[in-house]
């Protein structure tokens, strides 16, 4: 791959909400070029540029391409159009950053793969709480041995949306989301469970509509076995009035958890060693605090593209976070437990996170 000199020339597509978050991490980051604000909202864009000093805007990506280099673009669009982005994207052989979900299928994260092979752009997925000191510590002394076997696991992703949330047409469906809150909101506290414990095997889970009108679910819970042995139990709900982000994982020599909301600093995690394993504490205190976010992301990804390596988190590395939630689903609607890799091309699941059925849409109009 070849290496990407300064300016790293960015391009945003999509200039709402989420865009910010990226604008704010690449100012952060020396030798970043804002270049354009692509919109099909002409004002928007122009709004946009304005806030961050982006030189240019334009109304389509093939427009901004076509206004002069551009090495990376960030996709901020609603699920839907991440997918058909990252291949226009690829097709003119960009960099891209896609925000979560990536894709809304295993079958077209299955096509993003293969349309990364044949350009000479990469894709890498934001899930930014593997960036954290945090994570990379954890990480760090796992694979160090001093903790022992991961056993029993918790993560929980508990937050609370009201009905006006849900009113928004993009909102709840499947074809415009690809799922509830176990897609769009807990899929980046799970993530982070899988970067540290490693292949899961098989999930057991149950789903449902149980507070909201939505089409998607509103709260998931499964109970996962991990190839190691370990076990956890996922809970993703947008129906919890005290929110938090938690997440417990007992190993043999500590207890390690973690409680934030949207991102997490040092301070946010807590280190319970075992009887005769106190050493473990002064173990964690070491490094710098480096909060998670995009901004940490990002700063991984530019030097990974400057060094000419492929960026982390590639659509190979979120595959695996996607097939969970693709299981929870297949799981709670058929009732049976799911093992990695059961769904595959012929899957129902495969080409939808609900497999074509609606499960909960035609539950309600059965109990209406």
């Amino acid at each position: 791959m070849t290496q990407i000199q300064e300016p790293l020339r960015v391009a945003f597509v999509g200039t709402g909400g989420i865009a910010n978050a990226h604008a704010e991490a690449l100012q952060q980051q020396p030798g970043v070029e804002l270049t354009v604000a692509i919109d099909l909202d002409a004002g928007r864009a122009q709004a946009f540029a304005e806030k961050w000093d982006v030189k240019r805007t334009a109304g389509s990506l093939a427009e901004a391409a076509g206004g002069g280099p551009l090495d990376l673009v960030a996709i901020c669009t609603p699920p839907s159009s991440h997918y058909p982005l990252a291949l226009e994207a690829l097709s003119l052989g960009l960099h891209a950053v896609i925000e979560k979900p990536p894709a809304l299928s295993l079958g077209q994260m299955r096509e993003l793969q293969a349309a990364e092979a044949a350009s000479a752009g990469t894709l890498s997925c934001v899930f930014q709480h593997r960036f954290g000191s945090g994570a990379r510590r954890l990480q760090s002394l796992q694979h160090s041995g001093v903790l022992g076997r991961p056993l029993v696991g918790t993560c929980n992703t508990l937050w609370f949306r009201n009905q006006a949330y849900f009113d928004v047409p993009w909102r709840g469906l499947w074809d415009v989301e690809g799922g509830g809150p176990t897609m769009g909101h807990g899929i980046h506290q799970f993530d982070l469970l899988l970067h540290l414990w490693g292949p899961w095997a098989k999930v057991t889970a149950f789903a449902g509509k149980l507070a909201r009108k939505t089409d998607t679910e509103d709260a998931s819970a499964a109970v996962v076995r991990f190839e190691s042995g370990a076990i956890a139990t996922i809970i993703n709900s947008v129906i919890s009035p005290r929110e938090t982000s938690y997440m417990r994982l007992d190993f043999e020599n500590a207890t390690v958890e973690l409680e934030h909301l949207y991102g997490y600093s040092d301070t946010n995690w807590t280190v319970t060693p075992a009887p005769g394993q106190e050493e473990l504490a002064n173990a964690w205190s070491q490094g710098q605090d480096v909060a998670s976010g995009h901004a940490a992301q990002y700063e991984a990804l530019i030097r990974s593209l400057r060094a000419g390596e492929h960026p982390p988190v590639s659509v190979a590395d979120a595959y695996a976070t996607m097939e969970l939630a693709a299981a929870i689903y297949a799981s709670s609607v058929s009732g049976s437990t799911v093992a990695r890799g059961q769904i595959d091309e012929p899957h129902p699941f495969f080409t939808r996170m609900d497999g074509h059925l609606e499960p909960w849409k035609q539950e309600e109009a059965l109990n209406a």
